[in-house]
């Protein structure tokens, strides 16, 4: 099976991004996490973007706040898909990362979940690895019916309340 990269631009987005190593772990799919920043150590990602399929990886997902270019940059340098998490900064509630994870100039497309949505971010990771994978695909449609089995059980309480007015 292959791997994911899972790449935080500073250890400050390790908060988020534990939620996505926890759903990967949950799959059984295996990942590494490194610490690398477009802007402090671009020679260091570019690199690890440029080996990362030889390496073993299937996907790579970067968290990023404020400037939030790390999905870009190694975007740029794999044919790998990529995922990009924004993460919620300080000074714009995360709008900024959002906009410089999502708005690519064409042939470099990354995948965009919602700000600090990391757990979203694995669970397309393994869409991704599951087209190839039918034990992944399997855990995926398991994964969804207990979503629908709750919804169901939350509706029926609903229900209830609702008949008891």
């Amino acid at each position: 099976m292959k791997k994911v990269a899972v790449i935080m631009g500073s250890d400050s987005d390790f908060p988020v991004v534990k939620n996505a190593l926890t759903e990967l772990r949950s799959f059984g799919v295996p990942f590494e996490a490194h610490v690398m920043s477009a802007h402090r150590s671009p020679a260091l990602a570019a690199d690890f973007a440029e080996h990362a399929a030889e390496n073993g990886f299937g996907v790579i997902i970067c968290a990023a706040g404020m400037a939030a270019h790390l999905a870009g940059v190694i975007a740029g340098h794999t044919t790998l898909p990529v995922i990009g998490i924004p993460c919620r900064g300080a000074a714009l509630e995360g709008m900024d990362a959002l906009l410089a994870t999502v708005m690519m100039p064409p042939g470099i497309p990354v995948a965009t979940v919602a700000v600090d949505g990391a757990k979203n971010a694995a669970i397309l990771a393994v869409q991704m690895l599951a087209l190839s994978d039918e034990g992944l695909a399997a855990q995926l449609r398991e994964r969804k019916a207990e979503m629908l089995a709750g919804v169901e059980k939350k509706d029926a309480a609903l229900q209830e309340k609702i008949g008891e007015l």
